[in-house]
């Protein structure tokens, strides 16, 4: 039965056979991870630190629709309603994780963060560290915290001296607050391309955003095919060939923006993806820069007199900055002395795979794929329970 209020501590039991996988994180990837475990007879107990789950969504701004279709982006086991439309909202979305949890009576804990995570005594399953001086000890764990998990403000001199609003993207809703007021977007990602519409669609007086590197534009759907299909198509393919190919679509699909300040990139779109930049996804974009309704300014390099100093040397004086400068996975505390992450604190593994020296230990949505954040969620969570029940049949075999 689904627990999505309760506090208290999880049983366990001395037999490793019958502890629990531990699946830290109680959105999208941590309810499939739980569920896909479930299916295969492994009990799996959810903890969330926050009362509810999928809370990460649920603090995201208001008009945030998924950029992949609805049909791809269900989590295994439950398809997303009809209703929801093809291009699913976040409130839709949060919708579903409740009754993706209830539907398949997932084990959840609320109101329990994990701070450490170490192998238990004598090297047989984990030992987690959890609110309230718990100690919970389980033959697995999957860590399940997310991609956008800390928000990060770059440290800009002159930073703390500014005397206007300045708020990471993760604190913005709607554009209600900024009605008539001059608004600095940093940042080109999805997020803040997508904020910068909505600032000047709700009635700011001025929006800038502010780019270090243009990024690659696509259309979300083209003649009804949405970019996702293109993603799980070129996934696999030569990084290269998908650069070449990816050149000339572009400039069929997405018009020139060099006058209004945003060049075409001048490295390939799955290069960037390589390392990690996802390419924006038209919601309104494109007009609104090529009409100046949005108009495109150089990166911030610091803060002075309570004006934003730009890297090409020009000052602008917004009311407010909001900073869509992204997140860090702030995974070091709970498994970093561990020696399983990399230089950028990035799990070294993900999804069947478990790090060299850490067996048992599991990571899942760490990565931003082109073919869609939850569809990569939904097909490691498979292998992961595929892997656990295998290492658990091997171990009753070895008795």
């Amino acid at each position: 039965m689904a627990d999505s209020t309760s506090s208290s501590t999880p049983r366990t039991v001395p037999s490793h056979e019958d502890r629990p996988v531990y699946v830290i994180g109680g959105g999208p990837g941590g309810l499939a991870a739980a569920y896909a475990l479930r299916s295969r007879g492994v009990r799996a107990v959810v903890l969330e630190k926050s009362d509810k789950v999928g809370a990460s969504w649920r603090r995201h701004y208001d008009r945030l629709r998924l950029h992949t279709t609805r049909r791809l982006s269900a989590l295994p086991g439950l398809p997303m309603p009809r209703s929801f439309g093809r291009w699913v909202s976040r409130d839709d979305v949060v919708r579903y994780l409740e009754k993706y949890a209830e539907h398949h009576e997932l084990e959840i804990v609320t109101g329990v963060e994990v701070s450490r995570v170490e192998p238990a005594p004598g090297g047989d399953g984990w030992l987690l560290h959890a609110t309230g001086g718990r100690e919970l000890t389980g033959r697995a764990v999957v860590i399940a915290t997310g991609y956008n998990h800390t928000p990060h403000i770059p440290d800009w001199p002159g930073r703390d001296s500014y005397t206007g609003e300045l708020l990471h993207a993760g604190d913005y809703s709607n554009p209600a607050p900024y009605t008539g007021r001059d608004v600095l977007v940093v940042g080109v990602g999805n997020t803040g391309a997508e904020i910068a519409v909505d600032l000047i669609e709700g009635g700011a007086s001025r929006v800038r955003l502010s780019v270090r590197t243009a990024p690659h534009i696509v259309r979300r759907s083209t003649a009804g095919w949405a970019a996702q299909f293109t993603g799980i198509v070129v996934r696999r393919l030569p990084v290269g060939l998908v650069d070449r190919l990816a050149g000339p679509m572009a400039r069929l699909s997405v018009p020139d923006l060099s006058a209004q300040g945003l060049p075409r990139p001048d490295t390939g779109l799955y290069s960037r993806v390589r390392e990690g930049s996802i390419p924006v996804q038209d919601v309104g974009l494109i007009d609104a820069v090529r009409k100046g309704r949005v108009e495109i300014v150089a990166a911030v390099d610091s803060f002075e007199d309570g004006k934003v100093v730009l890297a090409d040397g020009s000052l602008v004086g917004p009311d407010a900055v909001i900073a869509a400068t992204g997140y860090v996975r702030a995974l070091e505390g709970v498994v970093g002395h561990l020696g399983v992450l990399d230089e950028r604190g990035r799990p070294v593994v993900h999804g069947a795979h478990t790090p060299k020296d850490a067996p048992g230990l599991y990571f899942t949505g760490f990565t931003n794929p082109i073919s869609g954040m939850l569809r990569e969620l939904s097909i490691d969570a498979e292998k992961i329970a595929k892997a656990v029940a295998r290492d658990a049949a091997r171990t009753r075999a070895a008795r």
